[in-house]
């Protein structure tokens, strides 16, 4: 399968590492940014064709398949031309900088008839998958709990990049732009949220257009109860945790580890293949292999007709529970 990336900021390094990983099975045709500069960074560090037009994607039959990872305001526009040439599409999140403009993509790339994946990488880690399995199955009996802890550190250098944290470029903050990967694993576990009180804000550690902390209580419709906390203020940073407690269990997933204290005194672990990172100063500072994963289930997605682990539909769940968290 050819394939092409459109995009090579700070985002690209996982998508390219997965693709050496997978050469075997797919073959980057283009590498493409309009800034030469970046162009040539990229081709410093990885060897595959680069071009300086979109439209040299866009017109070449032979790929089917491109990622598409530039900023989100320019996401709808640019799936529109994809959908159009008939282009499948990896996209990183988060979908649009609103969930109106996402709802526009995702009914855009369904009327085109061409499969769209979000970059949730979250959800491929084992440790999630394990206790997605323990809710489905009824191991874990009756959810009663559900709660999500998000405290990360991000440096006002990072915010003074040019429309970091602005919602004309990124749509929102920590919820939108950090937070979004583990509300949308908490979720696939809990459910769909009933009721939400919540209070956000920007707090006098950045300088910085949208919130940087945020703090909820939320009651799922299962009857669960939880809280949610998103920060990019807690220096130095913490691994993202969610907490369950359930009828016959209490389980956490912190990072890349999952531990479910089971009431008759069992102790299992899932998952904890190396560090999740990202939780600090360097937000890019994580292993590749589970974007690695969203590149194989989507590339078997496009294979056989399914749809992704992760398409439009599941990524605007989180989506709308954001604006509800944020009172919009």
């Amino acid at each position: 399968m050819r394939v092409a990336i459109v995009g090579l900021g700070m985002a690209v390094t996982p998508h390219a590492k997965s693709l050496l990983d997978l050469s075997g099975r797919v073959e980057v045709a283009y590498a493409f940014s309009p800034s030469r500069e970046r162009r040539e960074k990229f081709g410093d560090r990885f060897p595959f064709p680069r071009c300086d037009s979109l439209e040299t994607i866009l017109e070449d039959a032979s790929v089917g398949t491109l990622a598409l990872l530039t900023p989100p305001n320019t996401h709808l526009e640019l799936v529109r031309r994809c959908a159009e040439a008939g282009k499948h599409v990896l996209l990183e999140k988060p979908l649009e900088t609103s969930t109106a403009r996402a709802e526009q993509l995702v009914e855009t790339c369904r009327r085109a008839k061409v499969k769209l994946g979000v970059v949730f990488q979250n959800r491929h880690k084992p440790a999630a998958r394990r206790l997605l399995g323990a809710l489905a199955s009824g191991e874990l009996g009756t959810l009663a709990g559900a709660s999500a802890y998000v405290h990360l550190w991000r440096p006002q250098s990072y915010y003074d990049e040019p429309g970091r944290g602005t919602r004309a470029r990124d749509g929102g903050g920590v919820l939108l732009t950090q937070g979004i990967h583990t509300l949308d694993v908490l979720l696939s576990l809990a459910g769909e949220p009933q009721e939400v009180r919540s209070f956000s804000a920007t707090t006098p550690v950045h300088r910085m257009e949208t919130e940087d902390l945020v703090c909820a209580a939320v009651r799922w419709k299962s009857g669960a109860l939880g809280v949610v906390e998103a920060t990019t203020s807690a220096y130095p940073g913490t691994p993202e945790r969610i907490g369950l407690v359930a009828e016959r269990g209490t389980a956490t997933l912190a990072g890349t580890l999952a531990e479910i204290r089971w009431h008759d005194g069992r102790k299992e672990t899932a998952g904890g293949e190396g560090s999740a990172g990202g939780s600090g100063a360097d937000p890019m500072a994580f292993p590749h292999d589970f974007h690695r994963a969203v590149w194989s289930d989507f590339l078997d997605a496009v294979e056989s007709g399914r749809e992704p682990l992760v398409n439009g539909e599941e990524a605007l769940r989180v989506h709308r529970f954001i604006d509800t968290l944020l009172g919009v």
